[in-house]
């Protein structure tokens, strides 16, 4: 099973959006997620070859899904995380959490410059 050395930070991020969004984790819904939670311009090409590439490593499963027929076009690829990856995403967490303890002093507080 991957550990968390072997999870890239973007990586980390998306199975953590993919989490929050549940259900309704689809390629673009994760791009947004992404986008409102850090603040940062984040590619599409980006999204989808991180999600190819989680899938690849058993993080994430997916199955397609028919969208709402008042949405039309072409079925959505629905994404779950996988009992490994809700694992790698548990350690990640926790070995970040041992690190950041104890250094809160030393970062610069949110929106400082």
């Amino acid at each position: 099973m991957p550990s968390f050395s072997t999870l890239g930070e973007f990586e980390l991020l998306v199975l953590m959006a993919v989490l929050r969004l549940g259900e309704r984790a689809y390629g673009s819904a994760v791009r947004d997620e992404l986008e409102a939670r850090t603040s940062r311009r984040i590619s599409r090409g980006a999204v989808y070859v991180t999600l190819d590439r989680l899938d690849g490593k058993r993080l994430l499963t997916s199955r397609l899904a028919d969208r709402p027929p008042e949405q039309g076009g072409h079925p959505l690829r629905l994404y779950r995380v996988s009992p490994a990856g809700r694992k790698a995403v548990a350690a990640a967490v926790s070995d970040v959490a041992q690190m950041r303890s104890g250094i809160e002093s030393l970062l610069p507080l949110k929106g400082a410059r």
